[in-house]
């Protein structure tokens, strides 16, 4: 009993020391010095950069340090990474969580960049039988810990910032998804209160894309979300961020539950 409780001492102990390291680099990593040749690359490649506030900015420059630090990127077919890719990627991924406490993507250790559109292998079923096809992808987000993106992708989605579409805030919203251990669209929520309120209104707006979907009618968000409830958080994250103002105007419950989630309200911006 002697021996297990000094074991139980000894990892408490490791476990404390490397939270408060972790906690006193993170807070270096947030204060030091952003690199002027990162903030030319944001200005030229995230449109968004232009519209926050100075506080914002530092912010943002802090989680870029951070995210930088922790993950890995590896260029595939050939693509050399840069840092104008590692920022670009950084910092649209990074102002998802500008307001949002905690540490950045804990599970994600690694994001991979194809040049372009690249080929991904995808299951479909027949009946009971699993088949797998080979599909054309922008990007795609892992369970394990990857995110894969195309280069060219999410260079145009930084840069435009009014289409409501973009494959980065796309790939990370489902890496914010599966922080729970699923895809299913509900992420952790700040209060336990807070789950009843966003079943209701993303079950509701759901359906009802769903619904129009099947009927050939238009719709603001994109018909790709309804294919899953991860799929339609993910598109809803990317209009939240490029289309405000419509969005808020057109879905306002569901426009409130992502603010109240994001901490953030991008029709300011606007």
């Amino acid at each position: 009993m002697y021996w297990f409780l000094v074991g139980i001492l000894i990892i408490v102990g490791v476990i404390v020391t490397y939270k408060y390291k972790r906690t006193r680099l993170y807070e270096s990593l947030k204060t030091r010095k952003f690199n002027p040749m990162w903030i030319n690359i944001l200005n030229d490649n995230l449109s968004l950069y232009t519209k926050l506030t100075d506080d914002q900015k530092y912010k943002l420059h802090g989680l870029i340090n951070i995210f930088l630090h922790e993950k890995e990127f590896s260029g595939y077919n050939g693509l050399v990474i840069t840092d104008e890719i590692r920022v670009t990627i950084a910092a649209q991924a990074c102002l998802l969580l500008l307001n949002r406490d905690g540490d950045l993507y804990p599970s994600l250790k690694n994001i991979f960049v194809y040049p372009d559109a690249f080929k991904s292998m995808q299951p479909s079923y027949d009946g009971t039988i699993k088949i797998m096809r080979e599909s054309i992808r922008v990007g795609e987000s892992w369970h394990l810990g990857h995110v894969v993106l195309s280069w060219f992708h999410s260079k145009k989605g930084g840069r435009n910032d009014h289409d409501g579409q973009n494959v980065v805030y796309h790939e990370f919203a489902h890496q914010l998804d599966h922080q729970d251990g699923a895809i299913d669209g509900t992420p952790i929520l700040d209060t336990t209160d807070s789950y009843k309120n966003w079943s209701v209104v993303f079950s509701t707006e759901f359906d009802r894309l769903r619904k129009k979907v099947n009927k050939h009618q238009k719709t603001l968000i994109d018909s790709y979300g309804s294919l899953s409830e991860g799929e339609f958080f993910a598109v809803a994250t990317e209009l939240f961020f490029e289309k405000p103002k419509l969005f808020e105007r057109e879905h306002p419950k569901l426009y409130n539950e992502l603010r109240n989630y994001y901490h953030l309200n991008p029709s300011d911006w606007f």
